[in-house]
């Protein structure tokens, strides 16, 4: 009989050893931790987040891993969704979006926590860590076309690999991997509604549930816990129940199903999931994000900022502004709730109101969705002037591009249009250190000085020196 997807996935994380990564594969996971890390300090005083962590610590436990920033010991499980939600919160975490979207750092803590509960090296965490990236955005591709299209979150991507990432930190062997992976892949599928219409606190946290869910599989497995090994490819598996195929001969063949909109051609490319292991790394490929907003937003920002930066356009010299998007985005991006968000977690996923506050303050920052800026009668005095147009010709660009088109007619007659087809942040358009500092320094200023600020920096980029409970220590504000 073949090797199973899971064994063969398995193999490959056990295998891979911190010496196998090229410096520049090192130095890349150094600058999402960077991001995350900074995020994580954005994240610190929202309300989801100190929710769960009243709650984890009412609840006690062994004191295993510590919240970032805050330095409270919790068990490892615990800490690993408080820590994943913290990166999370804001929305201003990584991207990578092909067939499926992703936020691949959301697993980052999974690797954190459960390094520091076994006391591991932060070579291990980076090793971790290459693995969190890799199979997250490899899932990304295996579903053509993705999962999101039949009305599922991302979630469930990374329910397969919160287990390996922290199996790898646990030492498993291959039997126990699988099973790890077999555990958590029955019963974390996450439906897409977190993110559809009128959205809630959920929107940030099934990601990181994953996360925590697949460490307990993890832990399961190490005391002998057994999982479905065929848990992608066996009757009723996941490729089995959501687009169908022929488990009994295991042939993989294109199904017509009904998708959003027209019935389509789906089918599973097995080879994007496994094919050319260690060949590359897939967080070569991955974005970081410019703006704290849902992803499919940024071209849009970008493309209307330099419009009304570039010719000095205030927001009541406004009469329309008309932006064309890619069909799937029109749906998530102008659906009726998004016109009068009531919350942060909607607005931040709104493109009409991403655009009507970069109009009134021409920038987005986190302060954009403050309970006061929600309040601001600029932004509902303009946000009815914003239409938009989706694309079919666009939705064949992407993902290869992400093109975004805006018209922006003024008052006195006067039109002025930008087209763009990739934001900043893109891997054809990569943050540079200096931007990442900004970044980091926005997000934590009102945690750290600028001495403190540059500590952690400089922390991270040297911590394949530490151990993990070192390197924690040193991000507790």
């Amino acid at each position: 009989m073949p090797k199973t997807i899971s064994r063969q996935i398995a193999e490959f994380a056990l295998n891979l050893k911190y010496n196998d990564l090229p410096d520049e594969i090192v130095n890349e996971v150094k600058r999402y931790l960077y991001d995350s890390v900074g995020c994580a300090y954005g994240g610190y005083h929202t309300k989801d987040v100190n929710i769960l962590r009243d709650i984890y610590n009412d609840m006690a436990g062994k004191a295993e891993a510590t919240l970032m920033g805050f330095g409270d010991k919790i068990p490892a499980v615990n800490a690993t969704l408080v820590n994943s939600l913290m990166i999370r919160a804001l929305d201003f975490n990584d991207i990578y979006w092909k067939e499926d979207p992703s936020h691949p750092s959301d697993i980052i803590p999974a690797a954190l926590s459960v390094g520091e509960m076994v006391n591991a090296s932060m070579e291990e965490v980076i090793t971790a860590i290459v693995l969190a990236y890799e199979f997250e955005q490899r899932l990304c591709l295996f579903a053509v076309p993705g999962i999101r299209e039949r009305k599922w979150h991302h979630a469930t991507l990374t329910q397969f690999v919160s287990p390996i990432v922290a199996g790898k930190m646990l030492g498993l062997n291959e039997d126990q991997m699988v099973n790890a992976i077999g555990i958590s892949g029955s019963h974390n599928h996450t439906i897409g509604c977190p993110t559809a219409g009128k959205l809630t606190m959920m929107k940030n946290t099934v990601d990181p549930m994953a996360a925590q869910s697949g460490v307990f599989a993890a832990l399961m497995a190490q005391k002998g816990y057994s999982g479905t090994e065929a848990v992608f490819e066996g009757k009723e598996g996941f490729m089995d129940t959501y687009l169908g195929w022929n488990a009994k001969d295991g042939k993989v063949a294109p199904v017509k199903m009904q998708g959003r909109d027209a019935v389509t051609e789906w089918k599973w490319d097995v080879d994007k999931l496994i094919g050319g292991l260690g060949k590359d790394f897939k967080i070569m490929e991955c974005s970081m994000k410019a703006f704290p907003t849902e992803a499919l937003t940024h071209t849009h920002l970008s493309a209307t900022l330099k419009v009304v930066t570039n010719n000095n356009i205030s927001y009541d010299q406004i009469e329309t502004v008309t932006l064309t998007t890619l069909a799937q985005a029109y749906d998530i991006l102008f659906d009726p709730h998004k016109y009068r968000p009531e919350s942060r977690e909607t607005a931040d996923h709104s493109l009409p109101y991403c655009i009507a506050a970069a109009l009134v303050d021409h920038k987005i920052t986190t302060q954009s969705f403050s309970d006061e800026k929600l309040k601001d009668p600029r932004i509902w005095e303009v946000i009815d002037k914003i239409k938009g147009e989706p694309s079919q010709e666009f939705e064949k660009m992407f993902p290869a591009k992400q093109p975004s088109k805006v018209i922006v007619k003024t008052t006195d007659g006067k039109e002025y249009s930008e087209y763009l087809e990739y934001p900043k942040g893109d891997p054809r358009e990569p943050m540079t250190i200096e931007d990442l500092d900004n970044k980091f320094n926005s997000l934590s200023s009102d945690l750290l000085n600028d001495q403190r600020q540059k500590e952690i920096k400089d922390t991270i980029f040297a911590c394949e020196k530490m151990n993990v409970n070192e390197f924690m220590g040193k991000l507790i504000v």
